[in-house]
């Protein structure tokens, strides 16, 4: 606990603001979530925690509640476009648990969300609903808020996703977000549906993570809620008209994009019978992700939106607010929030960034077309023991470790003791004199 305890503001009550809230409301600060929402709720499908994020839902002692409603997958297979082959794969039960000492999870998104909201609320955290942020004072920590009293705190934490209000004020100007050139179509079917076609009962009763790899698109599947419900994202370039960024689907053109895949994506997609496709958009690096006054900070998709390709959005927003929450645990008199954000900052960029643009990287890796690069991709996973930059990067020991082996909170531990020593770059070491 920290010695002393600070007002919290926190604004967006998504993933990355639930995590914040309960890192630093267990820390004993007062925290308050101020949504825009008014009602909550996550809208979306399935979603995957890696080890790098279970390992922070164990600290939390939520690993439990999260596997109660989640679907372990046992590999991760990468598969041809033309016929399913298996191009690689990757064990996942039992090795995640023996090499990281944690599960990786699949899990519904509603589901992630509304454990993580019974938590906060259990700490304390207070949150205040149909609050719509319209300006910051980032010198005095107040949030003007639409038709409510003005909301002042200690410190201010801007988690309000890609289209973010925090950000835009934080920049100066508005910033919306970038296209990416891809679109998603999201789906769930029911398992039971597909156990009805014999090519299709093996996806639907074995738990994986199934990724198949084509010219200009890719498909990922995966079980959901005990194996009940079977999750698709299919991924292809963005043909979406300007300024709509999400539509209901036409279930023709989704499965002419398809027609030359796996015979089994195409029994696969003749029982979907509705879906949207959602334009994929990110953001550009910034800056710095903190105001000068030290009174205010982004994380999660506020300041490191990406693409999905590594499964790892969620997990990046989740480790932000294991961090502020290690950080401010830690914290002993208010004069070091400013530093504090300087060490936050510090400990997360670095990796945002490179797991950014690793995620947009690996669409070069998946989308390949039909020619010379795609035949040795292919040989390289077929032939080839893993090695440093394999085109399977969940099998790429050295990026794999790099992923799934972060623990925020060593991380935190290592850095506070250099910042007591005086030699954190950028603080202006208030311990130095203490030693």
């Amino acid at each position: 606990m920290a010695e002393l305890t600070l007002q919290i503001a926190i604004i967006g009550a998504g993933l990355g603001g639930l995590a914040a809230a309960i890192g630093v409301a267990r820390a004993g600060h007062k925290v308050t979530i101020l949504e825009q929402a008014s009602l909550l709720g996550e809208i979306g499908a399935g979603i995957q925690i890696p080890p790098n994020s279970s390992r922070i839902l164990k600290h939390y002692g939520l690993l439990d509640k999260i596997e109660s409603v989640s679907v372990r997958p046992r590999d991760f297979i990468i598969r041809s476009y033309r016929d399913g082959t298996i191009l690689s794969k990757q064990n996942m039960v039992p090795y995640a648990e023996k090499r990281y000492g944690v599960p990786y999870l699949h899990i519904h998104r509603a589901d992630y969300h509304r454990i993580l909201v019974a938590e906060a609320e259990r700490l304390g955290v207070k949150l205040q609903l149909g609050s719509t942020v319209t300006k910051i004072d980032f010198d005095t920590a107040s949030i003007l808020i639409r038709d409510k009293p003005d909301f002042h705190a200690d410190l201010i934490l801007g988690a309000d996703g890609l289209k973010s209000i925090c950000r835009e004020s934080l920049l100066g100007h508005v910033d919306p977000p970038h296209l990416t050139g891809d679109l998603a179509y999201r789906i769930l079917i029911k398992a039971e549906d597909m156990k009805k076609h014999a090519d299709l009962r093996e996806l639907a009763g074995e738990p994986a993570i199934n990724y198949w790899m084509g010219p200009y698109g890719h498909v990922v599947c995966y079980l959901l809620q005990g194996g009940g419900l079977y999750n698709i994202v299919l991924i292809c370039p963005d043909n979406l008209p300007e300024m709509i960024n999400t539509i209901k689907a036409d279930l023709q053109e989704m499965r002419e994009f398809f027609a030359g895949w796996d015979p089994k994506l195409k029994t696969l997609l003749g029982l979907v019978q509705e879906t949207t496709k959602w334009r994929l958009l990110n953001s550009e690096e910034m800056e710095s992700w903190s105001h000068p006054s030290g009174k205010f900070a982004l994380l999660g998709d506020a300041c490191h939106a990406t693409l999905p390709y590594l499964a790892q959005g969620a997990a990046q927003a989740v480790e932000d607010g294991a961090v502020l929450g290690a950080l401010f645990e830690r914290i002993e008199q208010k004069s070091q929030i400013s530093d504090v954000l300087t060490i936050y900052e510090r400990l997360r960029k670095e990796r945002t960034t490179r797991v950014v643009k690793g995620s947009t990287a690996l669409r070069d890796i998946f989308h390949m077309q039909d020619g010379e690069r795609q035949r040795e991709r292919d040989r390289q996973l077929t032939q080839q023991e893993p090695f440093e930059g394999y085109p399977n990067r969940w099998a790429d020991p050295t990026f794999q470790e790099y992923l799934f082996g972060y623990d925020a909170f060593a991380e935190v531990d290592m850095a506070w003791k250099r910042y007591k020593s005086g030699t954190f770059p950028g603080t202006a070491g208030h311990f130095k004199s203490n030693l």
